[in-house]
């Protein structure tokens, strides 16, 4: 049984469908008790999903999830941390009402449901089944990308957080992992494409630097997601995985 967080589209939605469709249970959020109920409808509602509005900015929602999964699965196994992109534009003209909401969000938020899912999936050291926490992170962790400094001032640190929480829940039997989704063929990437002034060649420019030669789909970075989180993954943790075509040129 799993918790994913952001999952009323894009790639979280799609990790939610790869893991209905490998058997798994879900609990998925989003901003609106509509937007959530209608992402769980997709997914085949009860007993395959259930939809919880939720805010990951708001200090108590961590606990308000962990406990609706439990209550109405009865277990956690594992949680895939999920959030929106914080505002794009360069260091020098993001305010700091900007990076304090985005750090609200995206570090802290995650910080508080990594912690709160671990507290909930107790001790798995002697467990058939292992816990697992992921995180849906950017290729900023590796490398700045253009115009996005919040995500790159902030995703970097909460990689190195995943890979401290690895660390201390090891011993626990829960794993913690991290995706690093490049460009995938999203709302939110189509988005920033179109900030350019022209989205087709701000496309074709991106695609060029990508080996495989074209964006991701959601699907892809999906089932990729599934695989982590499943017992399959069983002996990954603390690792970073790009999802990028391979458009990262570290190792």
């Amino acid at each position: 049984m799993y918790l994913v967080t952001g999952a009323t589209r894009g790639l979280g939605f799609a990790a939610a469908r790869a893991l209905v469709d490998d058997g798994a249970r879900v609990v998925v959020t989003g901003r609106t008790e509509e937007r959530a109920g209608k992402a769980a409808a997709e997914l085949g509602g009860l007993p395959h999903a259930l939809g919880v509005a939720a805010d990951n900015a708001d200090s108590g929602t961590a606990e308000r999830l962990t406990a609706a999964a439990v209550s109405r699965f009865g277990r956690l196994d594992g949680v895939l941390i999920s959030v929106g992109g914080p505002p794009a534009g360069p260091v020098m003209r993001m305010e700091d009402d900007q990076w304090r909401d985005a750090f609200e969000s995206v570090f802290l938020g995650a910080v508080r449901l990594a912690r709160a899912a671990a507290n909930a999936m107790g001790d798995r050291s002697g467990d058939d089944e292992e816990g697992v926490i992921g995180f849906v992170l950017s290729t900023s962790v590796v490398s700045p990308i253009g115009g996005l400094a919040i995500s790159n001032g902030l995703r970097p640190g909460l990689a190195m957080t995943a890979k401290t929480l690895a660390d201390e829940l090891g011993p626990r039997g829960i794993r913690v992992v991290g995706l690093l989704p490049a460009r995938i063929d999203t709302d939110r990437v189509r988005e920033l494409d179109a900030l350019s002034g022209d989205a087709a060649k701000a496309r074709a420019g991106h695609e060029a630097g990508i080996p495989l030669g074209r964006y991701g789909t959601s699907e892809e970075f999906g089932k990729v997601a599934a695989f982590l989180l499943s017992p399959a993954a069983s002996y990954l943790t603390g690792v970073m995985v790009p999802v990028d075509g391979g458009a990262l040129r570290a190792l």
